[in-house]
């Protein structure tokens, strides 16, 4: 699962690829990027216009997930001899986010799957979770088949606006915008560090455009086919450098 990635274009890059017409994320910052901060996106605004956005990367986790973390709470609770309002203990469940979508046919996914809930997530490279010789952990870095170094690209992503919910306990409940991207069946060199899955990457105008605006029967064979072989490359090992 993809939990890290980066991005070090500015927003002038990301917007002229996309078509966006406003930017309402400020001066993109080159950063690596991680779950539960806030990250750029490009979605459809209320009036139907693209604009650059941000939002906090983690959608909703289900609802079976968040019982299940609730009712373990309660009972560590009830075994220390404490009270328990279960639906108080429920609605104040933290919910730290899902940042991979991989089964889109899920119940779960289904209200944001629509044009007006999918966006495209800039990204320059991606890690997946690798090991040294000695079995400690190394993110392995990729990136695309490029002759720019730091070649920019999109996720196919999906978001929902004023979203509330607890995130961390410290903090309480919180409304913010959130979003996810989709994973699909990895090639090289990912498959060898990660075999499950890779994030799904829209490579040309046409597939960007089909994402944000096709209906999902259209939309859902970008998740389905093959990404390409030959599409990325590894390029670094360990911590990233600004």
């Amino acid at each position: 699962m993809c939990n890290l990635y980066s991005l070090r274009k500015g927003p002038a890059a990301i917007i002229d690829l996309t078509r966006a017409l406003s930017n309402n994320a400020g001066n993109v910052e080159p950063r690596d990027l991680y779950p539960d901060y806030a990250a750029p996106i490009v979605r459809t605004d209320a009036h139907g216009v693209r604009e650059l956005a941000t939002a906090r990367w983690g959608m909703p986790s289900s609802r079976k997930a968040l019982l299940d973390a609730a009712t373990r709470r309660a009972d560590k609770l009830r075994a220390k001899g404490k009270p328990v309002d279960f639906d108080r203990l429920l609605e104040l469940e933290p919910d730290a986010g899902t940042t991979n979508v991989r089964n889109s046919k899920s119940a779960h996914w289904r209200p944001w799957l629509s044009p007006a809930n999918r966006c495209l997530v800039p990204f320059t490279a991606f890690s997946e979770p690798g090991r040294d010789a000695e079995g400690r952990y190394k993110p392995v870095w990729f990136r695309l088949i490029d002759d720019d170094p730091e070649p920019l690209a999109f996720f196919a992503g999906v978001h929902v606006r004023d979203h509330t919910c607890v995130r961390k306990i410290k903090t309480g409940l919180e409304t913010c915008d959130l979003f996810a991207f989709l994973t699909t069946d990895p090639v090289e060199p990912v498959r060898t560090v990660h075999p499950k899955a890779m994030p799904l990457i829209l490579m040309t105008e046409e597939e960007r455009e089909t994402w944000m605006r096709a209906d999902w029967t259209e939309a859902s064979e970008l998740q389905i086919r093959a990404q390409p072989e030959a599409l990325l490359e590894v390029f670094n090992r360990g911590a990233m450098t600004t």
